[in-house]
């Protein structure tokens, strides 16, 4: 299989490097599309110019990689405060950004913020096509060019993945209205498509010329994320005919998109409990030929608002250790508000949390992974807090807590002179 992305034997071996895996087998995964390394041909050209895009790759055998969701919204707009969002997930370790803004200036925003990040950027055009329309008309007023035309213009700026919905159609459609959901849609691009085939009686154009989206992917070097648009919005409706039928649908278009060398991850469900975890990754994974598979959350339960952050982290973790890839991070601010800055740093880095512990038990990444863990297990049997630190996801954090209740020993202040670890090393000692 031949891929549009002709990737320099030095970036191969950069990726090698940071995921320790061997440049023959990253190309035998990229080749295979079970691995991909989302980047623009326009970012691609800045690279050369010297602006160093980091490359991040994802998929069977890589570390688990985090996104991390940021945007202005119809209420709330102020892009300096996205900007800031962006960067304080770099800090906190995520690997891509996604700009989801649907409000003030969304080009002037996109813009901005791949002028601002070194990583791979994502959006979702469906959001731009049928806000620009909504101003003029209504939302299912959108032409099939509207549309095109979006995806179109963010390639043009340098975007590296897209989510497009394109799994939403008349066949998923019909699945859905036979459900018995609580929550028919959740995902904002799914509803839009949803709404524009109900009052326009016409297939999803997406679905129905996807040779064109190919295309334009083809034509930017574009990584296609197959959105999840019958994802389920709540537990009790994890697992059933919608969200499978839309599955089978994406793994169809993931073997179009790879005859025609493009790369594809595959989007996944939001809201599932933890024993239907294990099917619902693997199925999908089985069904779409191991496509990289982006998860928001899933969330575990629907009774954390406030704390949905960590609901998605328990969920993401047991996710990753059964095959997901890249997990989207989820805010405390989820199903309550837009999320503050600190929102987004406590988002990232609980996510990162959770891929750090999917990787301790995953194929490929146990041993790097592992390495971590057994060098902070050193420093704190030797009471090396400076590498307890350096080590930490949030070192300042981790400084703060400590230095605000010191111990008078070098122990911490739960113990003190009593450590367990400080009395056996002692008594070794003699």
């Amino acid at each position: 299989m031949s891929f549009v992305v002709k990737w320099e034997e030095k970036e191969l071996k950069r990726v090698s490097v940071a995921e320790g895996v061997s440049v023959e087998k990253l190309q035998r995964l990229l080749d295979a599309g079970k691995v991909v390394i989302p980047r623009n041909v326009k970012r691609a050209d800045e690279a050369r110019d010297g602006r160093e895009i980091v490359l991040k790759a994802i998929g069977e055998g890589m570390s688990t990689k985090l996104n991390v969701n940021v945007g202005t919204s119809k209420d709330y707009v102020n892009l300096g405060e996205e900007v800031e969002k962006a960067k304080i997930a770099l800090q906190y370790g995520a690997d891509a950004i996604m700009d989801l803004s649907t409000g003030g200036d969304l080009d002037e925003t996109r813009r901005t913020i791949l002028k601002e990040v070194n990583v791979p950027v994502g959006t979702v055009p469906i959001y731009q096509a049928a806000l620009e329309k909504a101003d003029v008309r209504a939302v299912v007023d959108m032409s099939s060019d509207d549309m095109f035309n979006a995806v179109r213009n963010h390639a043009k700026d340098g975007v590296d993945f897209v989510t497009i919905h394109a799994g939403v159609n008349l066949n998923s459609l019909e699945r859905l209205k036979r459900s018995e959901r609580i929550l028919d849609i959740v995902s904002r691009g799914g509803a839009f498509l949803v709404a524009w085939m109900m009052h326009n009686e016409r297939e999803n154009p997406f679905y129905d010329e996807y040779e064109y989206l190919i295309e334009i992917a083809k034509e930017y070097e574009l990584t296609l994320s197959l959105g999840d648009g019958m994802r389920p919005g709540c537990i009790s409706d994890a697992s059933d005919r919608a969200k499978f039928m839309e599955a089978i649908i994406l793994g169809e278009l993931v073997k179009r998109a790879r005859e025609e060398g493009v790369q594809t991850l595959v989007e996944g469900p939001g809201h599932v409990p933890l024993d239907e975890i294990e099917a619902a990754v693997k199925v999908i994974k089985h069904i779409t030929d191991f496509a990289p598979l982006y998860l928001l959350g899933p969330l575990v339960t629907d009774i954390a608002p406030g704390y949905d952050h960590l609901v998605s982290a328990i969920g993401g973790a047991v996710a990753g250790m059964y095959g997901a890839d890249f997990l989207c991070m989820v805010s405390p601010s989820e199903h309550l508000a837009l999320p503050s800055v600190n929102d987004i740093k406590e988002g990232t880095i609980v996510t990162k949390i959770a891929a750090h512990t999917a990787d301790l038990v995953k194929e490929g990444q146990r041993s790097k992974a592992r390495r971590l863990d057994d060098e902070m297990a050193y420093a704190r049997k030797n009471l090396d807090w400076k590498r307890q630190f350096e080590l930490a996801l949030n070192p300042e954090e981790a400084q703060r807590i400590r230095d605000s209740r010191p111990s008078k020993s070098d122990a911490c202040s739960i113990c003190g002179e009593l450590c367990a670890i400080k009395m056996v090393r002692e008594f070794f000692k003699k």
